[in-house]
């Protein structure tokens, strides 16, 4: 059985409604293969899709959200944000159980309609125009 890892993220979080993408890679560090990024995907569709990939195979996979960056000034503010650790009162912190592995029930992988409908939507968040 692989290893699922994600953000857990509060009910209400907006980057929830990110575009997500899943990195699978091997779980065991002596397997030499470069990681695999898919997406992107809707949230759901990504944890769903990854826990089936891993499931059954000594696989990781990662879901992150993918910040739709339109310029290097905004991608230099997000790594300096990344670098200081950011804003210590906007960040929730969990301490788990070592021993205890927290488990994610996605659901059904989506069939490739959904993902497809699922592109159709995250295409028109990110040709959005905001101002």
């Amino acid at each position: 059985m692989g290893t699922l890892v994600t953000l857990h993220l509060p009910p209400d979080s907006p980057v929830a409604n990110l575009p997500w993408i899943i990195t699978i890679g091997a779980l065991d560090d002596n397997e030499e293969w470069e990681p695999l990024v898919c997406g992107p995907y809707e949230r759901p569709h990504a944890l769903a899709l990854a826990q089936a990939v891993v499931a059954d195979e000594d696989l990781m996979a990662v879901v992150e959200p993918l910040l739709p960056l339109a310029d290097a000034d905004a991608i230099r503010a997000e790594v300096d944000l990344a670098k200081t650790g950011g804003d210590p009162d906007d960040l929730e912190a969990e301490t788990f159980d070592d021993d205890e592995p927290r488990h994610t029930t996605p659901g059904r992988p989506p069939t490739q309609a959904e993902v497809r409908e699922g592109f159709v939507r995250i295409a028109a968040k990110l040709t959005s125009v905001r101002h």
